[in-house]
């Protein structure tokens, strides 16, 4: 089997998503570290950030994923339209077993 093109919007919807959530784990530990940091240099800029890089990394790495998952697909659409794609192996125990 050979994937010749991917659906460029779905990738985009899917990578926006995976990145999102990469950016709720990223903001919670910049919540943490900044919370930490804040206490320990007796308060200021610290605490602040880390509480809105809980809102601020999840929606920037999702806006990212998705920019950066449409381009993706539509530059693999073309590159595999010269080069033919990319051969994909399954076994077939996976394709006869029921989903």
């Amino acid at each position: 089997m050979t994937l010749r093109r991917i659906d460029p919007a779905s990738a985009a919807k899917v990578a926006g998503i995976l990145y999102a959530l990469l950016g709720v784990l990223i903001g919670a530990f910049m919540a943490l570290f900044g919370s930490f940091f804040d206490a320990a240099s007796g308060g200021g800029f610290g605490g602040s950030f880390g509480i809105a890089a809980i809102f601020i990394f999840p929606v920037m790495y999702g806006i990212l994923g998705l920019f950066f998952g449409l381009v993706g697909a539509l530059l693999y659409n073309i590159v595999a339209g010269w080069v033919g794609g990319i051969e994909v192996e399954f076994e077939e125990d996976y394709l006869d077993e029921p989903l």
